[in-house]
C-alpha cells in the first residue's frame, strides 16, 4: 500500500480506508509512506503481487509541485512485475496529470469513483484496452467503527438537534453541483429556526469534526442534509481552479455567475461527475435522517424509503422542512436504510477489499503466478510494520508540535 499524508489525526473514513487492506485482504499487507520517505532497497529486492496506490498519494495532484516529488520517491516501484491498482479520487481536478500518472506508473486496474459515462472524458489519455477499469464508492462502512457507533449511542440519550450539518465551503470552481451542499446548508440555517427547529450547520474549516467526534456529532442529530459529492467542470491541467482563486481573491463578494463569466464560460455543466459520499452511510449507520438533493447516489439510497427528496433548485425546502415534524416517516426512513445500507454488510470495506482482489490478482492466484511467503518475505513485511508504526509516531509529534507554536504564537500576539 502506497500512501502519502503528513497530516495527524484524519477523518475516520480515511483511516479506514488506507488500513481495511491490512483488515480484510487476509494476505500480508505492508505499507509505505512516501509523503516522507523513498522506497528503501529492500522492498525494491522484494517480491509483491499487488501494489495499491492509494487516494492520499494520489490526491497529492491538488499540489502538482508536491506531485513531482511523490512521483519522484515512488519511480522505483514502476519495474515491480506485480499487478499495479489505482485508488483515485477528485477526478474532477488535473485530469491529465491523474492520466500521466497511471501512464508512468504503469497501472494496470483504475478503481474509479467516477460514473463509466465519465471515463472517456476524464481518462482520454489512457489505453483503456491495456488499463481496466472498475467503479467504487469513494468510502464504505468499516464493521469496527459501526461497532463503536453503536456503543456510543447507548451512552447518547437524546438528540437535542433537529439538523446538523458539516462541510467544506465548497469552491465555485467545482462548478453549480459541487456548490450545492452550500446552498443547501445556508437554506436550511435560513428557514429552519422560523419553524422552531435546532440547527447545527457549519461549512467553516474550523468546525470540522474528526474521528468519533463526527459520529457524536450525527448521534445528536434527529436529521442531516446533503447531496451527491463531485463536481460538473472538469478542471483538465488545474488552470480553472488556479483562475477562481485568484479572482475571488481580487473580487471578494464576487457571484458566482460573474466568476464563471471570467473564469470557466461554458463549462460547467460538461461534466456529470455525482458521487455517494462516505457521510450518507455514516448517517444510516447513526439512525440520522436524511434530507439530500434529489439524485443517483450510486443506486444505493432510494427517496421516500432511505432520505427525504429536495428538489435541486431547492423549491420545496418549506415543505421539506415541515416534514421533519413526522416522527413516524423518520421512524421508517432511518429503518429502512439502516437495515438496506447497514444491517445488509453489502456496503463495507471487507467487500469493497474482496472486490479489488478479485479484479486484479485473481487471475494469477488460479494460475499460479502469484509466489508463496517465504521466510524472507515474512521479514520484510514485519520491517516495514516496524518502518510505518515509525513513521505515524514522527507525524504525530510533528503535527503536535505544530499545533503547540500556534498556539503559542497566538497568544503572543495578542
Amino acid at each position: 500500500m502506497v500512501y502519502a499524508t503528513r497530516r495527524y489525526p484524519h477523518r475516520a473514513t480515511i483511516w479506514d480506508h488506507l488500513y481495511a487492506f491490512e483488515r480484510h485482504s487476509g494476505h500480508r499487507c505492508s505499507y509505505l509512506n512516501v509523503g516522507v520517505r523513498g522506497v528503501p532497497n529492500y522492498i525494491l529486492d522484494s517480491h509483491f503481487d499487488l501494489i495499491v496506490f492509494h487516494t492520499t498519494f494520489l490526491s497529492g495532484r491538488w499540489f502538482p509541485e508536491r506531485m513531482a516529488i511523490l512521483m519522484r520517491r515512488a519511480a522505483p516501484l514502476r519495474r515491480s512485475n506485480a499487478v499495479k491498482v489505482a485508488l483515485p479520487q477528485d477526478e474532477f481536478l488535473n485530469s491529465i496529470l491523474l492520466c500521466d500518472i497511471i501512464k508512468e506508473l504503469n497501472i494496470d486496474h483504475v478503481f474509479s469513483a467516477a460514473p463509466e459515462s465519465e471515463w472517456p472524458l476524464i481518462y482520454a489519455g489512457v489505453d483503456c484496452n491495456r488499463v481496466k477499469f472498475h467503479r467504487v464508492l469513494t468510502g464504505y462502512l468499516e464493521e469496527g467503527r459501526v461497532c463503536e457507533i453503536q456503543s456510543l449511542s447507548r451512552g447518547i440519550q437524546d438528540r437535542p438537534i433537529d439538523i446538523g450539518y458539516r462541510a467544506w465551503h465548497a469552491s465555485p470552481w467545482l462548478g453549480r453541483h459541487g456548490r450545492l451542499k452550500v446552498s443547501v446548508a445556508s437554506a436550511v440555517e435560513e428557514r429552519a429556526p422560523g419553524l422552531g427547529l435546532v440547527t447545527d450547520i457549519s461549512t467553516l474549516d474550523k468546525d470540522t469534526l474528526l474521528d468519533n467526534d463526527w459520529y457524536k456529532f450525527l448521534l445528536r442529530c434527529r436529521y442531516t442534509v446533503g447531496a451527491e459529492g463531485g463536481s460538473s467542470i472538469l478542471d483538465r491541467d488545474g488552470s480553472i481552479r488556479l483562475r477562481t482563486e485568484a479572482y475571488e481573491k481580487s473580487h471578494p463578494g464576487a457571484s458566482f455567475e460573474e466568476i464563471q463569466d471570467c473564469c470557466f464560460p461554458g463549462q460547467d455543466g460538461r461534466l456529470s461527475l455525482f458521487a455517494l459520499s462516505p457521510r450518507h452511510l455514516e448517517a444510516c449507520a447513526t439512525r440520522t435522517c436524511q434530507i439530500l438533493v434529489e439524485g443517483e447516489y450510486a443506486g444505493i439510497l432510494e427517496p421516500w424509503k432511505h432520505y427525504i427528496p429536495l428538489k435541486r433548485d431547492l423549491s420545496n425546502i418549506d415543505d421539506v422542512l415541515q416534514l421533519t415534524k413526522d416522527e413516524d416517516l423518520r421512524s421508517r426512513i432511518i429503518e429502512s436504510a439502516y437495515r438496506d445500507v447497514v444491517a445488509s454488510g453489502a456496503y463495507t470495506y471487507r467487500r469493497f477489499v474482496e472486490r479489488v482482489l478479485y479484479e486484479s490478482i485473481s487471475g494469477r492466484e488460479r494460475s499460479g503466478a502469484t509466489q508463496s511467503p517465504d521466510a524472507a518475505a515474512y521479514r520484510v513485511q514485519s520491517r516495514m510494520k516496524r518502518a510505518d508504526a515509525i513513521t505515524w509516531r514522527g507525524i504525530r509529534l510533528a503535527n503536535t508540535a505544530h499545533r503547540a507554536l500556534t498556539s503559542y504564537k497566538r497568544y503572543v500576539t495578542h
